[in-house]
Formats: C-alpha cells, sequence, structure tokens
C-alpha cells in the first residue's frame, strides 16, 4: 500500500468558487486508473495544538504500490490537473507514506 496525502493552500482562502474549482478539478483527477481509493476533505472544526487546519482541501489517496503512484505522476490526467488548476494554488505539501511493517 502507498498513500500519497495531498493538502493545498488556495491563493483566495475562502472563496467558495476557486474552492469549487479545485474540487471539480480533483473529481476529474480522480479517473487516473492507478488510483484505488481517494478522498477530498477540508478542515473540520477540531482544534488542538497540534491540528493545523491552514489548508482549503486535502486530497488522500490510495495506490496498490508505489509504482502505481510514480505512473500517477506522469498520467495525462495529473499534468493536464495540473496545468488547469495550478495557478488556484500558493502552496501545496505533500505526504507519502508507506506500510511500517513492524
Amino acid at each position: 500500500m502507498f498513500i500519497h496525502h495531498v493538502y493545498f493552500w488556495l491563493k483566495n482562502s475562502g472563496n467558495k468558487e476557486d474552492k469549487a474549482k479545485l474540487i471539480e478539478g480533483l473529481r476529474k483527477l480522480s479517473k487516473v486508473s492507478t488510483i484505488k481509493n481517494f478522498y477530498i476533505g477540508q478542515p473540520a472544526a477540531t482544534r488542538r495544538e497540534v491540528i493545523d487546519s491552514s489548508y482549503d482541501v486535502s486530497w488522500l489517496l490510495f495506490f496498490d504500490t508505489a509504482t502505481d503512484q510514480d505512473s500517477y505522476q506522469t498520467d495525462p490526467i495529473h499534468l493536464k490537473f495540473v496545468e488547469e488548476c495550478s495557478a488556484l494554488w500558493t502552496k501545496v505539501t505533500v505526504y507519502d507514506s508507506i506500510d511500517a511493517n513492524i
């Protein structure tokens, strides 16, 4: 299992139209064949010192393998998403993880 979690900070944070455009772009992006499952989220109302809720939208992806995730990065659908939506955000942070197998 390979997990790819992306956090987006919009240029116009709080702008409903920009947020809707990004979410629509992510829905189109979910058509990449190597994605096993995905989830589009936004910050929850929880407030504790350890929680960073400064982002606008999160994109959680599950792949069977790291190779599948590598393929996703160069997939034409992903490249089109970046081309069409990158003007919407100021910052993107990605957290990738694999099974701990301890």
